[in-house]
């Protein structure tokens, strides 16, 4: 759900990583000599042709997987390889179909507010943060959330400006839709009550016309233009930071929801020297600088297949919680607002078309319940004219949807992109935003499932948490990690555990183009799988959040391991 914006691009010229060494690779488990291994005595599951699969060992030689076992095969090559599974849970590498790669390693260098309880909260974390960090010029921050604040309301500038009259402090809301500046970055940006918001922004002013400090999508740019960008070795050095992260966690590939050419371009420079822990199938962000010629260049796939290129990402409205996400009608709790289009009609059909036309699969950012049907509207005659219905081109997020747009899905075949935990975020604001009437189509998976589409799960890192447990957690109970409410949220809208994991691979991949070689343990595929704690299909609903990744294997090689 983030915005693709200069703020996702940007960052301290001071903040450097202290290494850009990959993770090295765990030795006495493979070797330049050892081609064939098997790992044995595992609970195995994966779903193959559509089924659930249990097997308790798998054999691979080099990345590819050679089979997978029910019980352990006899009379063993003496050259194989064998590592005892200790009886732990092996699984496919989980896929998030939707999460945004570089703005997580920045975030891992930014001030964390995510779950921060009130503004005075947020500020403090700021100066803790400052205090570790001097030598900074700006401070940036994200993820703080005022709807889980005392009251309902954005904070202002007056805040931070007590504790940084001197320097610039821009921080993102937890979606990304919003950002929270001081008085020192609106100084710097040349803010005044004169400026005017562009296209797809606004700027909130008070009673006598003075900027508070929050600046609503593309308003952020007149702040984030401001912010010193990274060199080219930094945004290397971010990326794979951050790859490593989503390693540690499960993640053996991700979708990248929306990045530039200048991105493209550094993923093919990593893959091509072998830096790269995890694959990333990237999506070109339309409007970004240079990306009709970007599109022009064609699609791209690493001989490796760790990164590739073949889909761009629109963003049609901005967020729930900001208000932005565009409704057909008022926000039950804002009369009068109907949230924001980002692009004018003509324009968004364009993007779509010349995508479409030449060759791209098409995933547009739509989470109102006006964005979907625009959307739809916009698919149904484009990919006629293109003849592309088979480039699977999505819908992110999907989040609130009219009960007569949710067929469209399986009759388009495009995929429903959901992020299952922001049904968990959102579930004490929704109804609020949106109305009870509404919420019948809102995070909406079981219908989606009834009704013939195909779904692909993610989290939208950063704007949530990246382990994927969470979200398999989320779809199967519709709880938060305190297990509230009792029951679940919309508890008829759960998925399964075998439903939920086939969200997180074979359906993810096949979103991806990718389920040939990937999402599932079966011969002659990539050798990504995980090795877990607990036994996904065994244990308590409530504790799946809480499963430990052991190890983490891309191409039949160990890139993390516990």
């Amino acid at each position: 759900m983030s915005l693709t914006s200069k703020f996702n691009l940007r960052r301290l010229s001071a903040l450097l990583l202290s290494s850009a060494t990959l993770l090295a690779l765990v030795t006495g488990v493979t070797s330049a000599n050892a081609t064939t291994t098997l790992i044995h005595n595992v609970k195995g599951y994966t779903i193959n042709d559509g089924k659930l699969t249990e097997f308790s060992a798998i054999e691979f030689t080099d990345d590819k997987i050679d089979n997978v076992y029910a019980t352990k095969p006899s009379g063993i090559n003496s050259s194989v390889k064998l590592i005892d599974g200790q009886g732990n849970t092996l699984l496919p590498g989980l896929i998030d179909a939707h999460g945004h790669v570089l703005n997580y390693g920045l975030s891992l260098m930014q001030v964390d507010l995510v779950n921060s309880k009130s503004e005075q909260e947020a500020v403090a974390r700021v100066k803790a943060y400052r205090d570790k960090n001097p030598e900074q010029r700006w401070i940036q921050g994200r993820g703080w959330n005022q709807v889980q604040w005392p009251v309902d309301q954005f904070p202002t500038a007056a805040s931070l400006d007590k504790l940084f009259p001197n320097t610039p402090v821009f921080l993102g809301r937890i979606d990304g839709h919003a950002g929270w500046a001081n008085s020192k970055a609106m100084a710097l940006a040349g803010i005044t009550k004169e400026t005017k918001a562009p296209v797809g922004g606004e700027i909130i002013k008070d009673s006598q016309g003075k900027p508070t400090g929050i600046f609503i999508d593309y308003a952020m740019n007149l702040i984030t233009d401001k912010i010193p960008p990274l060199s080219k070795a930094e945004q290397k050095r971010v990326l794979v930071k951050a790859m490593k992260a989503l390693a540690e966690v499960g993640l053996t590939s991700v979708h990248d929801a929306g990045v530039t050419a200048e991105h493209i371009e550094l993923y093919q420079e990593l893959a091509q020297d072998k830096q790269m822990p995890i694959r990333v199938n990237a999506m070109l962000y339309l409007p970004s600088p240079d990306w009709q010629q970007k599109l022009d260049d064609g699609q791209y796939a690493s001989d490796d297949h760790f990164f590739q290129f073949n889909s761009v990402k629109i963003q049609s409205d901005g967020a729930l919680g900001s208000r932005g996400a565009a409704l057909h009608e008022d926000y039950s709790d804002q009369p009068g607002t109907k949230g924001i289009l980002l692009h004018k009609d003509k324009d968004l059909a364009n993007y779509i078309k010349t995508a479409m036309a030449k060759g791209y699969q098409v995933n547009t950012h739509a989470i109102g319940d006006h964005a979907n049907t625009l959307t739809f509207d916009h698919y149904a005659k484009l990919i006629e004219q293109s003849g592309s219905q088979k480039m699977r081109h999505r819908i992110e997020h999907a989040q609130v949807l009219r009960l007569d747009d949710i067929p469209k899905f399986a009759k388009l075949n495009v995929i429903a992109s959901i992020q299952a935990t922001h049904a968990t975020s959102d579930k004490n604001m929704a109804q609020g935003r949106i109305g009870k009437e509404r919420l019948k189509g809102a995070y909406a998976w079981r219908s989606l499932l009834n009704a013939g589409a195909r779904i692909a799960n993610g989290s939208d890192f950063p704007v949530e948490p990246t382990n994927p447990f969470y979200g398999l957690h989320a779809s199967i109970t519709r709880q938060d990690r305190n297990n509230q409410p009792l029951g679940g949220w919309i508890s008829e809208e759960a998925l399964t555990t075998e439903e939920t994991l086939k969200s997180f691979t074979i359906d993810a991949a096949y979103a991806g183009h990718q389920e040939p070689m990937l999402g599932s343990l079966e011969a002659g595929k990539q050798a990504d799988f995980i090795l877990i704690k607990e036994d996904l299909f065994s244990q308590e609903p409530s504790t799946i959040w809480q499963n430990k990744v052991l190890a983490t294997w891309v191409a039949g090689k160990p890139v993390f391991t516990k």
